[in-house]
């Protein structure tokens, strides 16, 4: 493998001038500089990205830590996120936490360590720890969940606002015992969605359960719910991939979405329009989210200076037939 020596042998300069001609100075004579490109492009030399970054205490890479990559939420935010990152010159490194604490801290350290030029995080819980992250100095933009302010900007979606309107949406609609399926205590954006749904029907009017935010829990919590003596005729879902689960239930029960048991989902999964009868959804800005994110920390990047913000964003609810009778 062909080293900067190399390099500076076969071009008849020092490894300096390499240095400084590989890395664009204006400050290399253009001739030498044509020669140490033709140089290494002749010895298939490739510079030691990992080692120049710490030399410079820079990196042009962000990490972008989301919770669940299974969950189009968060591929559309990864979406937004990488978009407007690219077109500035960064590069983006995907992470997926899996809501899990454990792996969540790794990448955290993963990224002090490689020296990432910012870092835009989906919290696991109320538990995360970015002292880690300002310690060094490291930029940080949190998105869906919520930080502390001082710990970074943040970018969150007013679901409790949405939660509240969705509900209302479904007893408008004639349903009179709607319930709840949210994501577990730790997560704020679980606890917005609950609070959101009892503002609307009264704190003795709650019917709820929790599950993991995954399918089979949802579809284990749909089922308690639906046997009990008196069931909801109307659910809502605290997100599209809990709402597989409640379809399952659903059908295991031989009960018919809109017709026998409202459901109103959170988030406009590709498929929601595809199942009979369409799902009536709370479509969340995913790709905006990640957007600003990314224009916020990017402008972080530029002035560490700035006080930090939190932008908060509206959803919109999309009625469809599984919220009609």
């Amino acid at each position: 493998m062909a080293t900067i020596s190399d390099v500076a042998a076969r071009a008849g300069v020092s490894t300096a001038t390499v240095s400084r001609a590989l890395n664009g100075k204006s400050t290399v004579d253009p001739t030498l500089a044509a020669r140490v490109q033709e140089a290494a492009a002749e010895l298939g030399y490739h510079p030691n990205g990992l080692a120049r970054n710490l030399r410079r205490q820079e990196t042009a890479v962000l990490a972008l830590i989301i919770s669940d990559v299974e969950n189009p939420f968060f591929t559309a935010i990864a979406r937004g996120v990488e978009d407007l990152a690219q077109r500035s010159g960064y590069s983006v490194v995907l992470c997926n936490s899996d809501e899990n604490e454990d792996k969540e801290r790794r990448y955290i350290e993963v990224a002090l360590q490689e020296r990432v030029a910012g870092v835009v995080l989906s919290p696991t819980g109320r538990s995360t720890n970015v002292e880690g992250l300002r310690r060094q100095g490291t930029p940080l933009v949190a998105v869906d969940r919520p930080l502390q302010a001082a710990e970074g900007d943040q970018v969150l979606v007013d679901t409790r606002h949405a939660a509240a309107q969705a509900t209302r949406h479904l007893l408008d609609g004639g349903y009179r015992r709607v319930g709840c399926l949210t994501g577990p205590p730790s997560v704020r954006t679980a606890e917005d969605r609950l609070a959101g749904y009892a503002d609307v029907v009264g704190e003795e009017n709650v019917r709820f359960r929790r599950a993991e935010y995954r399918a089979e829990g949802a579809r284990l919590a749909a089922l308690e719910l639906l046997d009990e003596p008196s069931p909801p005729d109307a659910l809502l879902v605290a997100n599209s991939t809990m709402a597989i689960g409640v379809l399952e239930a659903l059908s295991a029960r031989g009960l018919r979405p809109g017709s026998d048991v409202g459901i109103v989902s959170f988030d406009d999964a590709p498929w929601t329009t595809l199942v009979d009868p369409p799902l009536t959804v709370v479509a969340q800005p995913a790709y905006e989210v990640g957007r600003v994110a990314a224009q916020l920390l990017l402008a972080r990047i530029s002035d560490s200076s700035r006080d930090a913000t939190t932008t908060t964003l509206e959803a919109r609810l999309i009625v469809r037939q599984s919220s009609r009778r």
